[in-house]
């Protein structure tokens, strides 16, 4: 019997194992290892029922369009700003995508990122290593966390982890969403501005695309103000870095503590001079555990549309 064939766009794990797994219910196509990609993609393309994709590699509508039979789509990461979901619904094709598997390390990230950015940690261990430690300057005084207001935009999964781990320092937390979550534990303030004016510390947790873009804006970013930190693990897209920027130039905004930016990976030359910015290379999912979860969870969406026509974490917007 023929099996089904599935275009893998990107590496995934250990490959030989990745490999040996999708070839239980597949014929594996590995785009990404094809000297030609465009040639390879037109031999293949007729026969196409499922692709295994990530925030690299896009899939707009051009892309789906190209493939008449193409059913499902698997991609590797919780985001899915990336991929054309509704045009990929309006076709009947499934999208999914790997939530909650990696909502504790993103978390922990963002306390990585709340922690380093008003403590000046990034700014102190180069203090150390430049020998300026009782030879230079003293290093400026920084922020306490503890007991400070922390605003979150977006109570998401990876939102309420945030949330959860603020009670571990006594912090008060509100947050903006869409639409008021019954069930959250935390206040629900229906204004992103006033929001920013509330909170010390402001955590950008959102999904990215078109109707977050610039969502956290100039007067956002001015009313947090020049005590405020900005923290954002989400997506580079819902600030606007030309505001956020100026606003850490000229000491409207105190802090900011960013591992997502707008061009990745390409990163304002100004923000790497900036002492109260602490820079990150999108590495909130970047451990040994929750990278390997995400790729089963990859694989397993893509067996069980092979074996039942369903994939198991479907994307329902």
């Amino acid at each position: 019997m023929t099996k089904p064939t599935l275009l893998q766009r990107l590496p995934l794990g250990q490959q030989a194992d990745t490999l040996a797994r999708l070839e239980q219910d597949f014929d594996v196509i590995q785009l990404w290892q094809a000297d030609d990609q465009d040639a390879a993609l037109a031999a293949c393309k007729d026969r196409v029922v499922a692709v295994v994709t990530g925030p690299s590699t896009p899939t707009p509508a051009e892309l789906i369009d190209k493939l008449p039979q193409l059913k499902a789509i698997c991609s590797f990461g919780v985001g899915y700003d990336h991929i054309d979901v509704d045009h990929a619904h309006k076709k009947g094709i499934q999208v999914s995508n790997t939530p909650d598997v990696l909502n504790d390390c993103v978390a922990d990230l963002t306390w990585g990122l709340i922690l380093a950015t008003a403590r000046h940690i990034s700014h102190a261990e180069r203090y150390v290593r430049a020998g300026q430690w009782g030879n230079g300057p003293r290093l400026p005084l920084a922020t306490k966390v503890s007991g400070k207001k922390l605003g979150i935009l977006g109570l998401g999964r990876i939102g309420r982890e945030i949330a959860e781990r603020a009670r571990g320092f006594k912090m008060d937390v509100r947050y903006h969403s869409r639409r008021a979550h019954q069930d959250a534990g935390w206040p629900y303030e229906p204004s992103l501005l006033e929001l920013a004016r509330w909170a010390d510390f402001m955590v950008v947790a959102t999904v990215g695309g078109p109707t977050t873009r610039h969502l956290v804006n100039q007067a956002v970013i001015e009313a947090l103000g020049p005590k405020g930190v900005l923290i954002n693990i989400s997506r580079g897209s819902v600030i606007d870095e030309t505001a956020l920027v100026h606003a850490l130039e000229n000491g409207q905004l105190g802090a900011a503590g960013l591992d997502v930016f707008e061009a990745e990976p390409k990163v304002p030359d100004s923000l790497k001079h900036l002492d109260n910015v602490v820079l990150l290379p999108h590495i909130g999912s970047a451990t040994v555990e929750t990278r390997w979860a995400m790729v089963d969870l990859v694989l397993r969406n893509a067996l069980a549309f092979a074996q039942t026509g369903q994939v198991l974490t479907p994307i329902l917007n």
